[in-house]
C-alpha cells in the first residue's frame, strides 16, 4: 500500500514572487492563480516584462542626456590648464570590471540551477510518461488476449464440446468472467491522452530549456569579452576598442533589460504554478481522471484508498476462476476430447500471461511510483528552477547598471585620451630644452649640428660652419660619440653647445667649462663669439 507523503512545502521566494502585483494592460488587478490559458492571466506576466522594458527605456533616456551635457555643456580647456583628471575614469572601469565579472559568476550559477532544476523536470516527466504507457500497454494486452485471443480458442471448444452440455455451460461460465475482466479493463481511466500529454510536455520543455540555457550561455561570453575589450582599450589608449565598446555595450545592455523582463515574467508565472499545483493538476486532468484518482497520486497517504483496489479485485478473482475451470477440463475432458487438449492448453497460457500483466499493472497502478516522479518535478522546478531563475534576474540587473555606468566612462576617457593627444601636438620638437629635441642631438645624420672637434677641418668665418655633403664629411659617428663622452653626459648640462640656432646659451657642466677655458687663438677664430663666457 501507499507510503505516507512526504510533504511539498513551497520555498518562500515562491510565495514572495506570487504576491508580485498581477495587472492586466489596462492597469487593473488580476488574480494571480496560475491560469495559463487566460488572456487576463498573460496580460499580468506581460506587464511584469514591459516593467522591464521601461528601465530599458529610462536607461537610454539617462545615457542620451549624459552624453548631450557631455558634448554640449563641456568648457573649452586653455593651454594652461591642467590635465583633466582621470582618477574618475579609472575608479569607474575598476568598479564597472568587477561588478560585471561578479555578475558573469552569479550569471553562471543562477543558468546551471535553472538547467538542473529543468532537467529534473523532464526527468520525471519522462518517467511518469513511462509508467503510464506502461499501464496503458497492458491495460491493452490484456484486452487483446480476452476479446481475440480467448474468444478463438472458446468458439473452437464449442464446436469440439458440442455433443456435451456440461462442457458448453463451463465454456459459457468462462466467457462470463472473461466479460467482467473486460468490464473491469474498461473502466480503467482512459490515459492514453496523459502518455500524449506528458511526452509533448517533456519534449517542448526540454526544446526551449536548451536553448535558453545556449542563449544565456552566449549572453554571459559577451559579457566577459566586453568587460575584457574595455579593459585593453583604456590600456593602450586605443579609440577604435572603444567604439566597439560602446555598440557592443548598447547591444548587451538591451539584452540585459530584455532578459530581465522575460526571467522576472517566468518567475512570477512559475511560482504561480508551485504555490498550488494540486489545484491546477486536477482542473486540467478533470477529463479523463477523476478527482478522487487525482487525489490518489497526488497525495499518496495511508487514509487514501486505492480507486482501482475493486477493479483489480475482481480481475483477479475472475482470472482464477478461469484457471479452475481450465484445469478442471484439462483433466476430465482429455480423455473423451483429446483434440481439445490444444486449445485448452492455449487458454491456460493465455490466462497465465494475463495474471502476470495483472501483477504488473497493480505495481504500476500503485500511487508511490507516480508520486515520486511528481515530487521531484515540484522540487526540480520550484527549488532549484525559480531559485536559479532569481540569479539569472539578478545577474541581468547587476549587468544593465554596469554596462549603463561604462557607457558613461567611455566618452570621459574618450575626452581624456584626446586630451593627451593634444598635449603631445603642442610640444615644439624644435625646443631645446625638450627631452626629445636633446635626444636627437645625438643623431649623427642630423646636418646642422657641427662638433666643434673638427674645427681643424675648415678655419674660417662662422658661415663655413655647415657641413659639406654627408659623403664628404669628415664629422665621423665616432667623433660625436667621442665628443659625448668628453662632456660627461650628465642629464642635468647640454652635451652639445648650441651654436647659431638662436636659442637661449647652454648650461655647462665643469669639463665644458675648463675645456671651453683651453681653446687656442684659432679655436676662438674660427667659431666666433659663440663660445665665449
Amino acid at each position: 500500500m501507499a507510503l505516507a507523503r512526504q510533504d511539498y512545502i513551497a520555498p518562500w521566494w515562491t510565495y514572495w514572487l506570487h504576491n508580485f502585483p498581477h495587472l492586466n494592460l489596462n492597469f487593473q488587478p488580476v488574480d494571480n492563480t496560475f491560469r495559463p490559458e487566460e488572456w487576463s492571466y498573460q496580460q499580468s506576466l506581460i506587464f511584469l516584462a514591459c516593467v522591464a522594458a521601461v528601465g530599458l527605456g529610462f536607461s537610454l533616456v539617462v545615457l542620451a542626456v549624459y552624453l548631450s551635457c557631455l558634448c554640449c555643456c563641456r568648457k573649452e580647456e586653455e593651454e594652461e590648464t591642467k590635465r583633466p583628471d582621470s582618477c574618475c575614469v579609472t575608479w569607474a572601469a575598476v568598479i564597472t570590471g568587477l561588478v560585471i565579472c561578479s555578475a558573469v559568476g552569479v550569471g553562471f550559477y543562477g543558468n546551471s540551477e535553472t538547467n538542473d532544476g529543468v532537467y529534473q523536470l523532464t526527468y520525471s516527466l519522462y518517467n511518469a510518461n513511462q509508467t503510464v504507457s506502461g499501464i496503458d500497454n497492458l491495460v491493452s494486452d490484456s484486452l487483446n488476449s480476452m476479446q481475440v485471443g480467448l474468444e478463438e480458442h472458446l468458439a473452437r471448444l464449442d464446436e469440439i464440446f458440442s455433443t456435451r452440455g456440461d462442457y458448453g455451460q463451463t465454456l459459457r461460465f468462462m466467457r462470463q468472467m472473461a466479460d467482467n475482466i473486460i468490464q473491469q479493463l474498461i473502466t480503467l481511466p482512459n490515459i492514453s491522452k496523459a502518455k500524449v500529454d506528458l511526452a509533448t510536455v517533456a519534449e517542448q520543455t526540454a526544446f526551449v530549456e536548451y536553448y535558453r540555457w545556449l542563449t544565456y550561455l552566449l549572453l554571459l561570453i559577451l559579457d566577459l569579452v566586453i568587460c575584457l575589450a574595455a579593459c585593453a582599450g583604456l590600456a593602450k589608449q586605443s579609440r577604435w576598442l572603444l567604439i566597439l565598446i560602446m555598440v557592443f555595450g548598447v547591444l548587451t545592455l538591451i539584452l540585459s533589460w530584455v532578459s530581465l523582463g522575460a526571467g522576472t515574467a517566468t518567475a512570477v508565472g512559475t511560482s504561480d504554478f508551485c504555490v498550488s499545483p494540486d489545484k491546477f493538476i486536477v482542473n486540467n486532468t478533470r477529463e479523463f481522471l477523476s478527482a478522487d484518482i487525482a487525489h490518489y497520486y497526488l497525495y499518496c497517504t495511508q487514509s487514501l484508498s486505492n480507486p482501482f483496489q475493486q477493479s483489480l479485485t475482481t480481475f483477479q478473482r475472475s482470472l482464477t476462476t478461469m484457471q479452475i475451470q481450465v484445469q478442471g477440463l484439462l483433466q476430465f475432458s482429455l480423455s473423451i476430447f483429446p483434440t481439445a487438449e490444444r486449445d485448452l492448453l492455449g487458454i491456460q497460457r493465455l490466462l497465465n500471461s494475463t495474471e502476470f500483466n495483472l501483477h504488473q499493472l497493480t505495481a504500476l497502478l500503485d500511487c508511490r511510483s507516480l508520486h515520486k516522479d511528481y515530487l521531484d518535478a515540484l522540487l526540480g522546478v520550484c527549488y532549484d528552477g525559480v531559485e536559479g531563475l532569481l540569479y539569472l534576474c539578478l545577474f541581468s540587473l547587476l549587468t544593465a547598471s554596469a554596462f549603463c555606468a561604462m557607457l558613461c566612462a567611455v566618452p570621459r576617457a574618450w575626452t581624456l585620451i584626446a586630451s593627451r593627444e593634444r598635449d603631445y601636438d603642442d610640444i615644439d620638437e624644435e625646443d631645446p630644452f625638450n627631452p626629445q629635441a636633446r635626444r636627437m642631438a645625438y643623431n649623427p645624420n642630423r646636418s646642422h649640428i657641427h662638433s666643434f672637434c673638427s674645427y681643424s677641418s675648415s678655419l674660417g668665418s662662422q658661415t663655413s660652419l655647415h657641413p659639406p655633403p654627408p659623403a664628404t664629411s669628415s664629422a665621423t659617428t665616432s667623433e660625436y660619440m667621442n665628443q659625448s663622452m668628453l662632456f660627461g653626459g650628465n642629464p642635468r648640462y647640454e652635451n652639445v653647445p648650441l651654436i647659431g640656432r638662436g636659442s637661449p646659451p647652454p648650461s655647462y657642466s665643469p669639463s665644458m667649462r675648463t675645456t671651453y677655458l683651453s681653446m687656442t687663438d684659432a679655436q676662438i677664430r674660427h667659431f666666433g663669439n659663440d663660445f665665449q663666457i
